[in-house]
């Protein structure tokens, strides 16, 4: 069970590298943020990371994987509230509520078990 999950947690971090490359090129040069794409896409690469290392640890077997967990989840769940409060509102507010509520905060969620499952193996 817990490989199955690590190959869901690598596809999750492979399937937000072109998502952090559009945004990357796509969101607009000009806001109140100097570095406003390399914020965007600088939180996406961490999360990416994070899956990705975080399902390789569980693939391969190596147990000790709270803090990545612990520190991955948090990314998803800063990204989704920084997606909702930053969002401009109508079209641009549904797609953030959507994306948190179907993959930012499930995966989140799943970190996070996984993350309490290990802390309390080791405690």
């Amino acid at each position: 069970m817990i490989g199955r999950i690590g190959w869901l947690l690598i596809a999750f971090g492979v399937c937000l590298v072109p998502w952090l490359i559009l945004i990357a090129i796509e969101l607009p040069a000009g806001s109140a943020a100097a570095h406003w794409r390399v914020t965007w896409a600088g939180i996406d690469a961490l999360e990416a990371g994070g899956l990705i290392t975080l399902g390789t640890l569980l693939v391969r077997g190596h147990r000790p994987h709270a803090v990545l967990a612990s520190a991955t989840a948090t990314l998803l769940m800063m990204d989704a509230w920084l997606d909702i409060t930053t969002a401009s509102g109508g079209g641009e507010l549904s797609a953030a509520l959507v994306l948190a509520l179907c993959a930012e905060l499930p995966v989140a969620a799943l970190c996070a078990r996984l993350a309490i499952q290990e802390q309390r193996r080791w405690s």
